[in-house]
């Protein structure tokens, strides 16, 4: 990575302008605007969502530029007004906001052409859900319908377009790539939904000289915080950019991991940023990472992965390491000399964690719950050390398929009892209840949770309650985030906060190391085996 030194954003001191979108109305209140003034440039009012505020009111709090939209159900609002209210809304709107949104398929007429200056038009596009659909097509052609859809938009001045196709089987990926081939700085694109989070964080890098952040909390649309977009990607300053790293899992928008890592790579200057990439079919976005370089997009350098792609992800490796191979899974890929080499950082990051507390796994009886990926690999990793492993897993089917490949015994969750095993590792994604009776364990007993959570996790808090030395998923998180940015970059990672203090709440998920259940859905609360 640090050999990567060209790239988007290369001039020191860029920034682009960061907007605050109020889309709930506890957004408009006055300790929030105040709470903005030092951090957004301008505001922005959802007025199909909080209704039309006084904007005298707006500014005794708030400095900044105010824009107004009315998002319609056609293009993805809330607002069904008729188009005689919609005018006369927008018309007064002009009169008292510096920037008015203007849809590109119902509002471009002499009326409101006539009425709302070039200076005020943010003239904008939301893909319907057939349109989101055509990044069906192909990245290349999904890229050269945005540029047509664009060409037409841009027949009508504006002071600023945007255009926001909906995330598909492309990841929204055109997005970017039509800012990248533009050229121009009024213009900005990204994807809506949960999915293109990362294409709105890109954006400014390409050229998008707004960003735009809720005030609140993120919403369903996929739009980040301000607060996440400051504290997880340094925006809205651009540090250089040449290369892109991230996430690929189920749901890694709640992710630490951006925040970790793009927190050291501002540290140690290096020309990279770590994305959250939500991802259904690890095979097509492999073929996207290669694509989207070779179309005028950043290149992918390094990339974590979680349940349920880490068998995808080894498959996709030039070369594996041995952990890994021995696991039949990985959770992080980078480019090595040109080959895209695979390993799994949860072998060291549970043994890490052990010798940290000055636990020997050799000559232990050890039992390892759960046979995903991530149990695979610790139990590979518990055997190199001189541990004698069982495997116990719910699925009876993915357990037998996990001792035959170890060569390990599997015993079913159902019938499994804790006692006589001096060493308990639990790495399913259940964090609401134990696993095991914890009561039943060894009063000796070592107790490693691979997930972490704050609060605690029902294991953790047994294990405690009990007495017995217990090791949780956070230390374990700190190991791995560690090693994965070491390989990625070729940098140690300089030191961090505790993690704890960096969870955000109950409003995300926490989805740092990836679920490694057996086999089961990734879960919604805040667990923790969304590896960074």
């Amino acid at each position: 990575m640090a050999r990567v030194t060209s790239g988007y954003g290369a001039t020191l001191g860029r920034r682009a302008r960061l907007v605050a979108v109020a889309a709930e109305p506890e957004d408009l209140a006055a300790r929030s605007l105040r709470g903005l003034a030092a951090v957004a440039d301008e505001l922005e009012v959802r007025a199909d969502l909080v209704g039309d505020p006084d904007p005298s009111r707006l500014r005794r709090h708030f400095a900044g530029q105010l824009t107004y939209s009315l998002r319609s159900a056609r293009q993805g609002g809330r607002s069904a007004v008729g188009p005689v209210e919609r005018r006369t809304r927008l018309l007064r709107a002009a009169d008292h906001y510096e920037r008015v949104d203007l849809e590109a398929m119902d509002d471009v007429c002499p009326e409101l052409l006539a009425a709302i200056p070039v200076r005020q038009r943010r003239l904008t596009w939301h893909a319907s859900a057939t349109a989101g659909r055509a990044e069906g097509a192909g990245l290349r052609e999904a890229a050269r319908r945005l540029r047509e859809r664009f060409a037409a938009m841009s027949a009508v001045p504006a002071a600023l377009y945007l255009l926001a196709p909906r995330s598909g089987a492309q990841y929204g990926s055109a997005a970017p790539l039509l800012l990248a081939g533009l050229g121009r700085t009024d213009v900005t694109a990204f994807a809506s939904g949960p999915a293109g989070l990362w294409t709105r964080v890109l954006a400014p890098w390409l050229g998008a000289p707004v960003v735009y952040g809720r005030v609140g909390a993120p919403g369903a649309d996929g739009m980040p915080s301000v607060d996440r977009l400051r504290s997880d990607y340094g925006l809205p300053a651009l540090a250089p950019l040449s290369a892109l790293l991230g996430i690929a899992g189920r749901a890694p928008g709640g992710s630490l991991s951006p925040r970790l890592h793009n927190a050291a790579l501002r540290e140690l200057r290096l020309p990279a940023l770590y994305l959250p990439f939500q991802v259904d079919r690890f095979p097509h976005f492999w073929q996207w990472g290669t694509d989207f370089g070779a179309l005028g997009g950043l290149p992918l350098r390094g990339l974590t992965v979680t349940a349920p792609h880490k068998e995808s992800a080894l498959q996709a490796a030039d070369v594996a390491d041995p952990e890994a191979l021995g696991s039949g899974a990985a959770n992080l890929l980078w480019l090595d000399a040109g080959r895209w080499r695979a390993a799994t950082t949860d072998t060291v990051g549970a043994l890490r964690a052990l010798a940290l507390h000055g636990v020997d796994p050799s000559g232990r009886k050890a039992a390892v719950i759960g046979c995903g990926g991530g149990g695979r690999a610790v139990a590979w990793a518990l055997r190199a050390a001189g541990a004698r492993v069982t495997l116990v897993n719910r699925g009876a089917a993915r357990g037998r398929e996990a001792a035959a490949r170890l060569g390990l015994p599997y015993l079913p969750l159902s019938g499994f009892s804790p006692a006589g095993y001096d060493l308990l590792t639990h790495a399913t994604p259940q964090v609401e209840r134990e696993p095991f009776p914890v009561a039943a364990a060894d009063w000796d007993a070592v107790v490693l949770e691979m997930a972490y959570r704050d609060p605690p996790t029902a294991l953790t808090r047994a294990t405690r309650a009990r007495g017995l030395l217990d090791i949780d998923g956070w230390q374990v998180l700190s190991v791995e985030v560690r090693e994965q940015f070491r390989l990625m970059t070729g940098h140690q990672m300089p030191e961090t906060p505790p993690l704890r203090s960096l969870d955000r709440g109950s409003a995300e998920q926490a989805a740092v190391h990836g679920p490694t259940a057996s086999g089961g859905p990734a879960p919604t609360h805040r667990t923790g085996r969304e590896t960074p």
